[in-house]
């Protein structure tokens, strides 16, 4: 179920419009979705153009409307796979939301890509201001954090299906006993 902003009779403009049809504020409420579209722009990046850059200053984040963005590790190898890809309907970026607020990893354009750019330290500052307003954003943002983590995990169970993971040792099996 898509948000919405305002009446359902208002024309909803088209950063609006595609701010709230997004899946990561499904559910969100219209005051919150007002503050969301007041920190927002629309973004183009070029195939292969960089987003951010590893250590970099985190300070925004991006929902992917079209295209595709690859994360990197500036440690590994050139030529190596992404370690993500991020698509259509998608968050990219965390890290301005955590301090020490600097990008964990590069982010990279793989296709030509639209995306709806947030300023994160002015939604940082609202949701210091407006704690309610913060835990939202917050939920939605660890959801995100969780789900890139999990991923992560994915080829090491692949490499170690007998191992356990975090959450599956043995206190987690019995229950923490």
């Amino acid at each position: 179920m898509s948000a919405s902003i305002g009446s359902q009779d208002e024309a909803m403009p088209p950063l609006a419009g595609a701010i709230a049809g997004h899946r990561f504020v499904a559910e969100m409420k219209p005051e919150y979705l007002q503050r969301l579209v007041g920190a927002a722009m629309f973004k183009q990046f070029e195939r292969d153009e960089m987003i951010f850059r590893e250590g970099d200053p985190a300070n925004r984040f991006y929902l992917i409307c079209r295209g595709k963005i690859a994360l990197e590790s500036a440690r590994r190898p050139a030529g190596a796979p992404p370690l993500h890809l991020i698509g259509e309907n998608e968050v990219l970026g965390w890290s301005w939301l955590f301090p020490p607020y600097s990008w964990h990893f590069n982010a990279r354009a793989v296709e030509p890509t639209t995306a709806i750019f947030f300023y994160g330290t002015r939604l940082r500052k609202e949701c210091d201001e407006d704690p309610v307003f913060g835990y939202d954003l917050m939920k939605r943002v660890a959801a995100i954090v969780i789900q890139r983590l999990q991923l992560t995990l994915l080829p090491l169970r692949e490499e170690s299906p007998g191992a356990a993971l975090p959450g599956q040792g043995r206190l987690a099996q019995n229950g923490g006993r």
